[in-house]
């Protein structure tokens, strides 16, 4: 007897269930986009999975984030959608937990200590400035009351 398999997504279901990624794992994920004209194209993501939900149901979505421009992007994809063309696996880590929103807040912190390192070297170069000025005054001034003290005694 055979049984006649009917597809119902053009995507292949038992490939995207087999797809071994975890959450902090660093995964690209090959998108297509449909220009105005009608053409498509692919476009990666590549960046970190923060978190994997629902599994291998039909509805299980997975969070990946990336740092463009210093700025933090997410996008939450659906596992079973048929915009994304591959998930690739580019790197394989060991994370302690399962959903790593904790990331995000651990950025900002960085973020803020490099601006206030990067604030407080300028407040040093200026202070620095400052004091090198003030010493060029300084012995300008000196020369220019020795040869009138000369003159006096």
């Amino acid at each position: 007897m055979v049984v006649n398999k009917i597809k119902f997504s053009p995507v292949d279901i038992e490939a995207r269930k087999k797809l071994k990624f975890k959450a902090g794992d660093t995964i690209r994920v090959w998108s297509k986009i449909v220009d105005e004209k009608g053409k498509s194209r692919l476009q990666a993501f590549e960046g970190m999975v923060l978190a994997r939900k629902h599994g291998t149901e039909a509805g299980a979505t997975f969070t990946v984030r990336k740092i463009a421009s210093n700025v933090g992007v997410e996008r939450i994809f659906p596992l079973y959608s048929p915009i994304i063309d591959k998930i690739e696996s580019v790197r394989k880590s060991r994370a302690r937990r399962s959903k790593l929103y904790y990331v995000r807040t651990k950025a900002k912190k960085d973020v803020r200590k490099k601006m206030r390192s990067i604030i407080s070297n300028a407040k040093e170069e200026a202070k620095k400035e400052i004091k090198e000025e003030t010493k060029k005054a300084n012995e300008e001034e000196v020369k220019k009351e020795t040869p009138v003290e000369a003159l006096e005694k």
